[in-house]
C-alpha cells in the first residue's frame, strides 16, 4: 500500500500555461511549478479541470506533464489526471504519466453517454492497468461529468489495489463521510469544492485539491493549519473570507481561470497566458473585477497571515 502521508495537505490544481499564440508554453509551465514550490504546497494536480484538460489534445497534456515533472519530481507530490472521453487516449496518458514517475494518476468517468456502473468500473480499471505501478485516484465531480460515484461503484473500485482514494468534488459534504467510511484508514479522500475546505476536512478529508488555491495558496495553507491546530472559529472566519474571494473570481464575464491568471499577473508578477476557446478570455469590462479580486486577496493575507 502506498504511503498516504504524501497526499495530505494543500494540493493546488495546476493551470494550463499558454504563450501569446495560445499554445502550451514550456517556460511558463515551469515557472508556475517554481511558484508553487516557493509557496510551500504539498503537491500539484495536473491536467484536471483547472488545467482545461477537456480542451487540450493528448500531445498538449503530455507536454504539460513533462514540463511539470522536469521541475517538480522529488519536490512535490504529483497527481496527473489522465482521463479522456475514450479508453484508448486515457490509457496512453496513463502509460506516459507512469513513465515520468508521477505519484498517482486520476480520472473522471466517461461523459456524455450514461454508462452503467460496470462499464465505468472497467474504464477506470483499464486506465489503472496501463500504469500498474502507480496509485490511482477516482475523480468524482457529478455536476460536470453527469455521472456520480456511488457507494456500490466505489466498493467495486476498492477491489483494485492501486486505488488509494477519491478526489471528491460533489457538493454534499456528507459524500466525504461516506467515502471515508468505505475506504477506511488505507485510503484518502480529497476535498474538491474550495468553498467547503473546512467542512470537508472536518468530515474526514485528509487533504484538498482545488482550482482557486493557485490564486491564494498562502490562505489555504493557513486554513489547513488552523484546522490542524483546532482553531475552528478562526478557520471559519478565513473560510468565509476565501469564499468572498471566490465569489469575486467568478463574477466576471470571462472564465474564472482567466480571472485567476489576471490576478496572478497583478499579485505575483506571473504571466501564464489566457484560457483556451471555448472558454471566454478576459473582457475589457472584467479589468476592475480582476483588480478587486487581487486586492481582496492581499487584504485577506494581511488579516490572517
Amino acid at each position: 500500500m502506498s504511503d498516504l502521508k504524501k497526499y495530505q495537505g494543500v494540493i493546488p490544481a495546476f493551470y494550463a500555461c499558454y504563450d501569446e499564440e495560445g499554445e502550451i508554453s514550456p517556460e511558463r509551465t515551469r515557472a508556475l511549478v517554481e511558484y508553487f514550490i516557493a509557496k510551500g504546497v504539498q503537491g500539484l494536480y495536473v491536467n484536471g479541470s483547472s488545467g482545461e484538460c477537456i480542451y487540450l489534445s493528448v500531445e498538449d497534456r503530455k507536454r504539460v506533464l513533462e514540463e511539470v515533472m522536469k521541475v517538480a519530481k522529488g519536490r512535490l507530490t504529483i497527481i496527473a489526471h489522465v482521463a479522456c472521453n475514450n479508453t484508448k487516449d486515457s490509457v496512453e496518458l496513463a502509460r506516459h504519466a507512469e513513465s515520468l514517475g508521477v505519484d498517482a494518476i486520476a480520472a473522471i468517468p466517461p461523459i456524455y453517454f450514461r454508462l452503467p456502473e460496470y462499464s465505468v468500473a472497467q474504464y477506470w480499471n483499464d486506465i489503472s492497468a496501463a500504469a500498474p505501478n502507480t496509485d490511482f485516484v477516482i475523480y468524482n465531480i457529478p455536476q460536470l461529468a453527469g455521472v456520480a460515484l456511488t457507494p456500490s461503484l466505489y466498493k467495486e473500485m476498492l477491489k483494485n489495489e492501486r486505488v488509494i482514494g477519491v478526489k471528491n468534488s460533489s457538493m454534499p459534504v456528507q459524500d466525504i463521510q461516506t467515502f471515508v467510511a468505505l475506504g477506511g484508514e488505507d485510503h484518502v479522500v480529497f476535498n474538491g469544492p474550495d468553498e467547503q475546505f473546512l467542512g470537508g476536512r472536518l468530515m474526514g478529508a485528509a487533504a484538498g485539491i482545488g482550482g482557486t488555491y493557485g490564486a491564494m495558496p498562502e490562505l489555504f495553507l493557513k486554513l489547513n493549519q488552523l484546522i490542524a491546530d483546532k482553531e475552528l472559529e478562526r478557520a471559519k472566519e478565513l473560510q468565509y473570507a476565501i469564499n468572498a474571494i471566490i465569489g469575486k473570481l467568478t463574477s466576471a464575464r470571462g472564465n474564472m481561470y482567466a480571472v485567476i491568471k489576471g490576478v496572478l499577473e497583478i499579485n505575483e508578477g506571473l504571466t501564464i497566458g489566457s484560457v483556451r476557446s471555448p472558454l471566454t478570455p478576459l473582457q475589457e469590462s472584467d479589468r476592475p473585477i480582476v483588480e478587486e479580486a487581487a486586492q481582496l486577496i492581499r487584504q485577506t493575507k494581511e488579516q490572517f497571515l
